[in-house]
């Protein structure tokens, strides 16, 4: 088995968010997938994040811890909320973002752990 990372990425902005009854919706099919991810023992974790400006980047500057407010970057979209999944291989995880995605609507981007 080989674990993935799935990585949700939602549009930048208040303003991409959806309305309380559409994301209820998207959030009764996102449980349904982690149910059926737990009970194939194939879910490791997952949880969704707080907005880029809850975000902080520490870099080191000249020997130093150099701590700036919010993302790094300018973006698009930012990173809205990871799962982990242990799955036998590539087109399993692939088949799984699949399911996150047509749930979300959101792109899913599809990563192994070394």
């Amino acid at each position: 088995m080989t674990q993935y990372l799935l990585s949700m990425m939602q549009p930048h902005g208040d303003d991409q968010t959806p309305p309380p009854d559409a994301l209820a919706r998207i959030m009764v099919e996102v449980g349904r997938i982690r149910d059926e991810l737990s009970s194939r023992g194939a879910w490791v974790f997952g949880n969704g994040l707080l907005g880029p400006s809850e975000a902080a980047t520490v870099r080191l500057v000249d020997g130093k811890a150099l701590v700036t407010d919010g993302p790094f970057v300018e973006m698009k979209e930012h990173l809205g909320g990871i799962t982990i999944i242990d799955v036998v291989d590539r087109a399993d995880a692939l088949a799984w973002a699949r399911r996150y995605a047509e749930a979300t609507t959101l792109p899913i981007e599809v990563r192994p752990f070394r």
